[in-house]
């Protein structure tokens, strides 16, 4: 739908100058005015922030207190708040009790999470570990665009717990998915969550690869958050002071 916009105060000099260079180019005003107006959307779009962050965590405890504090944050920021992730946690129970958004697709790919006996999960792990990539990564798109459809323009605050359960069934699947996603970020603040007991055990070439990928890395202890820095150093660092 074509719309009329009024532009206040241009003056004469102004307007004539317009007109002298419309004339020149052999275009009118009004496409001077909307391509000047297109340029200004685009370089307003540009300055959002895309940040794609990694949070590490061991309990549960630690992260929702960080939940918490970030629903207070990201209300100030007015942030579009949302999340996706196993239905049965604590951590997504606690977002949806506070009114975030939940873009996680059902069925859940993941059901491994769900409460079930010994013998239920072996059959579900089991199931996972079949699953093409695929799969995963068509399920992965469908969670975003839920998001991305209802953000209402809003820079997102996002919590990501889908990723860990990719993790947990298999790291290097996780690389691509988080190798996708930081290719074509959305506007606002990702945090991709991992729990350490799913990292812990991985090769070092893919956690350097998992740090190195996200713009921030920071680790809960209790409710304390610390950032952690990952630089790549000579071994003559090994003998400085």
């Amino acid at each position: 739908m074509v719309h009329t916009l009024i532009i206040r105060g241009f003056n004469d000099q102004v307007h004539e100058k317009l007109k002298e260079i419309a004339n020149q180019k052999g275009v009118s005003i009004n496409s001077i005015v909307k391509d000047a107006v297109d340029t200004w959307l685009k370089k307003k779009e540009s300055e959002v922030p895309r940040k794609h962050h990694l949070v590490i965590y061991s309990d549960d405890d630690s992260i929702m207190r960080l939940l918490k504090s970030m629903d207070r944050l990201a209300k100030e920021g007015n942030l579009f708040r949302c999340f996706f992730g196993p239905p049965h946690n604590p951590s997504t129970e606690l977002l949806s009790k506070l009114k975030w958004y939940d873009g996680t697709s059902r069925p859940y790919y993941y059901s491994s999470s769900r409460k079930s006996t010994e013998g239920e999960q072996s059959q579900v792990q089991t199931k996972a570990q079949v699953k093409s990539k695929k799969d995963i990564m068509k399920y992965c798109n469908t969670v975003i665009e839920n998001v991305v459809k209802n953000t209402d323009n809003k820079p997102v605050c996002c919590m990501d717990f889908l990723i860990n359960d990719v993790g947990k069934d298999s790291l290097k699947q996780a690389l691509t998915l988080e190798k996708v996603y930081d290719d074509n970020r959305i506007a606002g603040l990702m945090y991709c969550a991992y729990k350490t007991d799913n990292l812990l055990n991985s090769e070092i070439k893919d956690l350097i690869e998992l740090f190195e990928m996200h713009d921030q890395i920071f680790i809960l202890k209790e409710d304390e958050i610390y950032k952690l820095h990952i630089t790549k150093e000579n071994i003559h660092k090994l003998f400085l002071n």
